[in-house]
Parts: structure tokens; C-alpha cells; sequence
């Protein structure tokens, strides 16, 4: 048995459009996503979308990842797509914080905040840019402020929980909405050494026994996408302590006005922004 991978390369922005369109369309039907950068050189990415068997709706998939030219492939059911895909990943960084597989752990150096991904069923390799913004953002935050909690929504892969429980060593509550995704984040939460700080549950939006004790918090991290966050802006300032912080991402720059106007109704305010490619990361605070 096969799987079938439809795949395109092109310069990073084409790529990272493609991306989004094909994880909004197929996010419901849990057929991965992949994007990582082939060629550092010539800054190309590839992105990937995988199907156990060649879907109704071929033609429109692949209208999705115009203007590229995507190819097809059948590969062996056997093979973990994933490990195969983070095996080719070079490690990211983002100020101090490294992520990386366990084939470069040896490229962490000693002034390095190490964050090992390994293969799994969720992606935060770091490698797209609200990933590596979101890291950017939370080094550039605890350099100034010291947080006694944080919260870390939609997950999956818990690399970004894992980030500050690593540089500010408190307590972090990681929750997704995916109970596959948990379990990734689970375990990379214990290859990390941080299962002492970071709590993985199941939770949709502030929904869930994880939030049954209405804790709040000093930092929110939120990497998913605009829709969610501006639908969760009420919520997110509930949630944070006064003079707390809001790290949002899954952002593409043609959303970031609409994303800000939801947060400054709930009387949070702007205070950066970075930009990676098409994406950007927001930082509010009260």
C-alpha cells in the first residue's frame, strides 16, 4: 500500500500561500501539511500535502498550490512521511533558542537554548514563520519580564511551551485541540526535560477541565489562525493577568489590521510586530 503526496517548490512566499490555503482546506480532514526549506542557497521551500489514497478532489487540490506547479508522488505506506521529512530539516534558529532533530544535536552550542522536535504527527519544527516569529517574540519578551505562568494554545507540537518553560523556567499549561497533537507534545515536553513545568491537555479555545480552575495568566502564546484568534480575543483578555503579555501568530500580513482591531476592543495593545515572509507575529499586552 501507498500514500500519494502532492508536492511543489517555488520561492518561500508561493510556497507559505500555498501552505496556508491547503491547511485551512484540509484542516477538518487531518491530511498533514508539510513546508520546509530545500534550498538555502536559492531560498526555495517545498510544500506537501499527504492522502492515504488519491482523493475525489484532486483537481482542486491542486488548483490550490497556484501559481507553483505541483507534482505527484506515490510513496511507501511503510515510511514515516514525517521523520523522513524533519530527517532533511537543517536546525532553526531564533535568538538564543535552537530547534533542532536529534540527528544535529551535536550543532547546539553552549550559549544555545536547545530545543530538540522529533518526528511526530504535529508540526513546530520552527522551520515556517510564525513558528520561528513566536520564538523571536517569547526571547524578546523574558529578556524584559518575568512571567510567573504561561499559557501556551494550540500546541502541537509544544515547541513553543517548551521555549519558555526552558528560558523562564515556570509553570506552562500547553492545550490542544487535537488529542494526537497532545500526545507529540507530551512526549517532546519529556525529551526536553521540561515535563516538570509544562502540563499538555486537551482543550478547545479556553473550553475544558484544563481551564476548569479559571487560572489566569502573565503570558499567552497563540499560534493558530486569525479566525480562531479574533474569535477568541474576549476570552484571551479574561485570561490574562493585568500587565501580562499575548504572543499571536498564524497570521498572514493582509490579516494583522483585522486581528489588532479585535484585540484593541478588548482594550489590549499593540506593541510589535514581526514580520517572516507573508506571516506575522503580534505582541499586545494590557
Amino acid at each position: 500500500m501507498s500514500q500519494l503526496r502532492y508536492f511543489a517548490r517555488g520561492p518561500r512566499a508561493a510556497v507559505e500561500a500555498a501552505y496556508a490555503r491547503l491547511d485551512a482546506a484540509f484542516e477538518a480532514f487531518g491530511a498533514p501539511v508539510s513546508i520546509f526549506e530545500a534550498d538555502e542557497d536559492e531560498q526555495i521551500f517545498e510544500v506537501s500535502i499527504y492522502f492515504e489514497e488519491v482523493p475525489a478532489q484532486a483537481a482542486d487540490i491542486l488548483a490550490l498550490f497556484e501559481p507553483l506547479s505541483p507534482e505527484t508522488e506515490h510513496i511507501d505506506a511503510s515510511i514515516d512521511w514525517m521523520q523522513s521529512v524533519l530527517a532533511d530539516l537543517k536546525p532553526v534558529r531564533a535568538g538564543r533558542f535552537l530547534v533542532h532533530g536529534a540527528h544535529d544535536r551535536a550543532r547546539v552550542g553552549a550559549n544555545d537554548i536547545g530545543i530538540l522536535i522529533e518526528a511526530g504527527q504535529a508540526f513546530g519544527t520552527g522551520h515556517h514563520g510564525t513558528t520561528a516569529g513566536c520564538l523571536t517574540m517569547i526571547g524578546d519578551i523574558l529578556r524584559r519580564k518575568a512571567p510567573r505562568n504561561a499559557l501556551d494554545l494550540g500546541t502541537g507540537s509544544a515547541v513553543l511551551a517548551i521555549a519558555v518553560a526552558r528560558l523562564a523556567r515556570i509553570p506552562v499549561l500547553a492545550t490542544d485541540i487535537d488529542p494526537v497533537a497532545v500526545d507529540v507534545a507530551r512526549a517532546n515536553v519529556r525529551a526536553n526535560g521540561v515535563a516538570a513545568r509544562v502540563r499538555t491537555e486537551v482543550a478547545i479555545g479556553f473550553n475544558g477541565p484544563a481551564f476548569a480552575d479559571g487560572a489566569c495568566f502573565d503570558l499567552i502564546v497563540a499560534n493558530i489562525l486569525a479566525g480562531p484568534l479574533m474569535r477568541l480575543a474576549p476570552a484571551m483578555e479574561r485570561r490574562l493577568e493585568r500587565g501580562g503579555d499575548i504572543i499571536l501568530s498564524g497570521i498572514l500580513a493582509r490579516q494583522r489590521q483585522a486581528v489588532l482591531a479585535a484585540y484593541r476592543d478588548q482594550a489590549l495593545y499593540h506593541r510589535r510586530t514581526i514580520r517572516m515572509g507573508d506571516w506575522v507575529t503580534l505582541h499586545l499586552s494590557r
